[in-house]
Formats: structure tokens, C-alpha cells, sequence
């Protein structure tokens, strides 16, 4: 029950720094966001872990736990979400969230391949109830942006490419989390890795000069901190105990669920309709959420 707590907690997060990110987005960019969000987020966990664990970095970690970690941060937080970014831009956000609902049935693939994890068929059933739910919610939506067959399917391949890389990050996590590790310290090391990659990337390609220049805006500098601390900071961590707790097709299942989460505030912050469908799909995915955290 940790586990889908957890989980939970991740997916409430993760639907605040979403909304805090979409606002901050439309004035800088998506992909400016993400350079900056990670290196908040990175602040606040470091102190995190000064208070609780007494070190900045988590520098008695062996080797495997840096290596793993690290790596999970770099094809999670690097390239899965970059390539979730990049969709957001050439196909808009709606079609890049429905490709995202790929991520669980992906972790489940992985965890049974790589990770010898097995589910019941009760946990199954939960599963396929709560992405049909998702998955319904996410068709009402209809974008309003036209694009050419060219943009369309590069801007599907960056969402395929997200879907792979956080389906890919979260195996790779799990496999660094031995030993009863510490979630705060795993996510230090997986934001610690990704942000050094991240803004290596920013300083060789010569943009970090005008990523700092974007946020002079003292307002969108709040709104994204606000965002960090609610996703690379307890969003992520949340997200490294829920997959240290319970099976990951579990876990990733239960925070896909933002979708249906967003759609009270899509409606009364961003005044988006509420459909007879988006309902009907609410209510198949509490009932499949249910199931998991019961069964």
C-alpha cells in the first residue's frame, strides 16, 4: 500500500508542476523550462538531503547506485523528457499526453523482461480499467494546431521517444534502488547527473546565455520554482519510493493518472469543457485505481 500511496503522490504532484510549467511555458518555452526546472529542482533537493541525510550529495553511495541512478536520470530526465517536450512543441500537448499513456503497458513489458516482475490478474484488470480511462479522457481533447504529415510524424517519434525513455528510466531506477536505498538520495543522483548533462548540452550548443536571460521575470521565475519543487524535487522522489515499494507497472500505471487529476482545473483555471466522455473516463479510471490499491 506504500508503494500506491506513493504512486499517488507522485501523480498529484506531477498534475501541479504541469499546470506551473504550461503557465511558465507559453511565455519562455517548454525546452527553457526544463533547463531551469531541473537545476531548482537540484537546489532543493540538495539542501533536502543536507538536513536529512547531513550531506549535499549523497557521496557514500557505491559506485553501482551512481552508475544506475545516473543513468536512469540521463535517459529519463535527459532524453525521455526532452523528447516529451519536443512533441508538446511540433504536435501540441493533447496527442503527446495520449502517446505518454504508453509509459505503464512499456514499464510493465520492461519490469516482466528485465526485472522477472509479475502481476496478478486482478492487478492486470486494474491496469488495463485505469489507461482506458486515461486514454478516453485524453481523446476529448482535440488540437487546434495544424501541422504537415512531416511535422507529424517527427513530432510522434519525440513522443515515442518520451514514452521509451521514461518507461526505460524507471527500469533503470528500480535496478539502483537495492539495498533498502535511500528514494530522497536516488533522486538526488538522478536530477545531480541529468542536470549536468542537460546544461552541458546548453553551453556547447551557446543557449545558456539566453535560457538565463528568460527568466529576468521575477513572476516566471516563482512560477517555475513552484513547478521544481512540486516535480523534480517531491514529484520525483515520490516517484523513486513508489517504484521501491511496489511493482513498477503498478506504480507507473497509478501516476499516469494527472490526466484525469487536471481535468477539475483544466476547467476552472484554463476554462476547457468537461465532456460526457472525459466523466465516463474519470470514473473507469478511479474504478481501475481502486482495484489496484485494494487487490
Amino acid at each position: 500500500m506504500a508503494g500506491q500511496l506513493a504512486a499517488l503522490a507522485t501523480a498529484l504532484l506531477w498534475s501541479g508542476t504541469s499546470v506551473f510549467f504550461t503557465l511558465s511555458a507559453r511565455h519562455i518555452g517548454s525546452i527553457t523550462v526544463n533547463r531551469i526546472r531541473l537545476l531548482i529542482g537540484l537546489l532543493f533537493l540538495s539542501l533536502a538531503h543536507l538536513v536529512i541525510q547531513g550531506q549535499l550529495l549523497p557521496i557514500s553511495a557505491g559506485l553501482s547506485h551512481w552508475f544506475w541512478l545516473g543513468l536512469s536520470g540521463i535517459i529519463g530526465l535527459v532524453l525521455g523528457d526532452s523528447g516529451l517536450f519536443q512533441a508538446f512543441v511540433l504536435i501540441g500537448p493533447h496527442l503527446s499526453m495520449l502517446i505518454m499513456t504508453l509509459v505503464p503497458i512499456l514499464s510493465v513489458l520492461f519490469a516482466w523482461i528485465f526485472l522477472a516482475e509479475t502481476l496478478s490478474l486482478v492487478n492486470i484488470i486494474g491496469i488495463i480499467l485505469t489507461m482506458s480511462g486515461i486514454i478516453l479522457v485524453v481523446l476529448t481533447k482535440r488540437s487546434s494546431i495544424q501541422i504537415s504529415k512531416k511535422q507529424f510524424l517527427i513530432g510522434v517519434l519525440c513522443g515515442l521517444g518520451g514514452a521509451l525513455g521514461q518507461a526505460t528510466g524507471l527500469i533503470i531506477a528500480k535496478k539502483g534502488l537495492y539495498d533498502n536505498f535511500s528514494g530522497l538520495s536516488a533522486t538526488l543522483i538522478r536530477v545531480f547527473i541529468a542536470s549536468i548533462v542537460i546544461w552541458f548540452i546548453t553551453l556547447i550548443t551557446g543557449k545558456a546565455k539566453t535560457t538565463i536571460k528568460k527568466i529576468a521575470d521575477k513572476k516566471i521565475f516563482l512560477i517555475i520554482s513552484a513547478g521544481a519543487f512540486c516535480g523534480p524535487f517531491l514529484g520525483i522522489w515520490m516517484s523513486m519510493n513508489a517504484i521501491k515499494w511496489a511493482p513498477i507497472g503498478i506504480a507507473s500505471t497509478i501516476m499516469a493518472l494527472p490526466p484525469i487529476i487536471l481535468l477539475p482545473v483544466s476547467h476552472y483555471l484554463f476554462k476547457e469543457k468537461v465532456t460526457l466522455q472525459s466523466v465516463f473516463g474519470t470514473i473507469i479510471a478511479v474504478i481501475g485505481t481502486v482495484i489496484i490499491f485494494l487487490w
